[in-house]
């Protein structure tokens, strides 16, 4: 009988921020909404389910979209009350996941204004493929 091997690569177009700050989740989306004019809106928690029979995690998130260029935006804490979304990255307190259209310079901008908001301690691009757990961040 032979043997047939599945390869497959997990879909990680998107562009992952690392953000470190102590401010609660709407205080920081309060001052992100100020600093870059956005809109992030709290939506229903994220879900992560790692262990059959166990209770799914749950992440809070706040959601924006551009409706002209339909790029969406994605704040999530990485800490729950029983873990971390991304356990290899614990200093971070947030992640800004952005899909679809963005360009460099767009990136640029926005990591030069969250810079500058006082109470974001760091602010970094990640690349998702680095990360050991990336596949909690498809949803």
């Amino acid at each position: 009988m032979s043997r047939k091997i599945l390869n497959f690569e997990l879909d990680l177009d998107f562009i992952l921020i690392a953000i470190t700050s102590h401010l609660r989740d709407y205080r920081l989306c309060y001052h992100i909404n100020k600093e870059l004019n956005s809109d992030f809106r709290k939506i229903s928690d994220y879900c992560l389910d790692l262990f059959a029979g166990n209770e799914p995690l749950q992440f809070s998130q706040y959601f924006y979209k551009i409706e002209a260029s339909e790029t969406e935006f994605y704040i999530i804490c990485n800490k729950s009350m029983a873990g971390y979304l991304i356990p290899e990255m614990g200093e971070v307190n947030y992640f800004m996941l952005v899909k679809n259209h963005f360009d460099q310079e767009d990136l640029d901008n926005t990591l030069f204004r969250l810079k500058h908001i006082k109470d974001i301690e760091a602010v970094k691009q990640v690349n998702p493929k680095a990360i050991k757990s990336n596949e909690n961040l498809l949803f």
